[in-house]
């Protein structure tokens, strides 16, 4: 019964989602949501990057995702348009090799 009723639960959520995005399209395809966005997330790394840099006393993991940090703000400054996709991508990915490091410095 309990089974039954999350699949109920699951099959509402998911049209009521879908159903949301679908109208809010244009809200998220505008750029104003992007870098509000990619903003958040550049804060959020570097106050992670730092707190690892702080427990573990390993500075590699946060100068490399403080790369993808400058990387990442860079494509702040570009056009909306497939460059800074790139640009936020390869930012995003240094990024997430710095917390990987610092993941595994904390073993």
């Amino acid at each position: 019964m309990g089974l039954s009723g999350l699949c109920v639960a699951h099959c509402f959520a998911t049209a009521l989602i879908l159903g949301l995005l679908a109208s809010a399209g244009g809200f998220f395809a505008s750029p104003l949501f992007h870098e509000a966005g990619l903003v958040l997330a550049i804060l959020l790394g570097a106050v992670a990057l730092g707190h690892g840099a702080v427990v573990h006393g390993f500075m590699m993991p946060a100068a490399i995702g403080s790369l993808g940090l400058g990387i990442m703000a860079g494509a702040l400054t570009m056009d909306h348009g497939l460059q800074e996709s790139v640009y936020t991508l390869l930012g995003v990915g240094i990024l997430a090799l710095g917390h990987d490091l610092n993941h595994r410095a904390g073993r």
